[in-house]
């Protein structure tokens, strides 16, 4: 089985964010993940991954100003060095955490700018972080995220559109998140996309569809997802990212059954 990581921005949000980690390592994760660690020092938060024994896996870069509806701002032309910013900002604080992934949100399209220029900006930016990632000995993601349900103009919106980019930055620290939820929604075919893909996955995420609750609430068969990434020899981790149907430890029960 992958390694599973639980996304704390998601799951026990009954909880204070601080005691979320502990909740996660008790339920039997070994890792987490969360939106973004900007608005608590790192030291904190490198206290909170010890005392649980947890590792962090993976946030995403700065994407600009989320309360007002930004989802990231790598393909806004006018905001290069607020990008550039943002990716040292992150690189600190993922030394600090010991977290070896950062996922870089594409961001919508911004309103009178070409959809081309976006992605030539986007290329560009990818470009330059990519290799700066590798200096510190981090892995950059790009992860595509659906426009029919959750984020309506987001730039990465399919695999197609993530393999495409992948191959115009030509950089070979850039990878794939790939998330299950989004992609189930723009294009199904899991199984097929996810075995093709592989070698360009660095991350997974996962949600059911519709609803995006836990494994089992939907149309989505994990049990043969997760046997299909045994068989590839998928060794990377898997974080549950999904808003619980009732509270975060009814919602476990999938990960009980792949644990018993």
């Amino acid at each position: 089985m992958p390694q599973f990581a639980a996304n704390l921005s998601m799951l026990f949000t009954e909880l204070p964010f601080e005691q979320r980690f502990k909740a996660a390592a008790e339920a039997g994760f070994g890792g987490v993940e969360y939106l973004f660690p900007y608005a608590w020092p790192a030291q904190d938060i490198r206290r909170w991954l010890d005392e649980s024994s947890l590792e962090q896996v993976l946030f995403n870069l700065p994407p600009g100003d989320w309360e007002a509806g930004e989802r990231g701002i790598a393909s806004h032309p006018s905001r290069v060095e607020e990008f550039r910013t943002g990716v040292e900002i992150a690189i600190d604080y993922a030394r600090q955490l010991g977290c070896s992934r950062l996922n870089c949100l594409a961001g919508l399209k911004p309103a009178g700018i070409a959809a081309d220029q976006c992605w030539e900006t986007l290329v560009s930016n990818l470009r330059w972080a990519a290799p700066r990632l590798a200096d510190a000995g981090i892995q950059l993601c790009v992860e595509a995220i659906n426009s029919r349900v959750d984020m309506p103009g987001f730039v990465l919106d399919s695999s197609h559109k993530a393999e495409q980019l992948i191959a115009d930055v030509g950089e070979k620290n850039l990878f794939f998140q790939y998330d299950i939820y989004h992609m189930q929604i723009m294009e199904g075919d899991l199984s097929r996309t996810i075995s093709r893909l592989l070698p360009m996955i660095g991350h997974i995420q996962f949600a059911d569809n519709p609803g995006r609750h836990e494994p089992g609430t939907g149309e989505i068969r994990f049990d043969g997802i997760f046997d299909l990434l045994d068989s590839l020899g998928y060794a990377g981790w898997a974080s549950a990212e999904y808003h619980p149907s009732g509270n975060t430890a009814n919602s476990l029960k999938w990960f009980h059954l792949l644990r018993s």
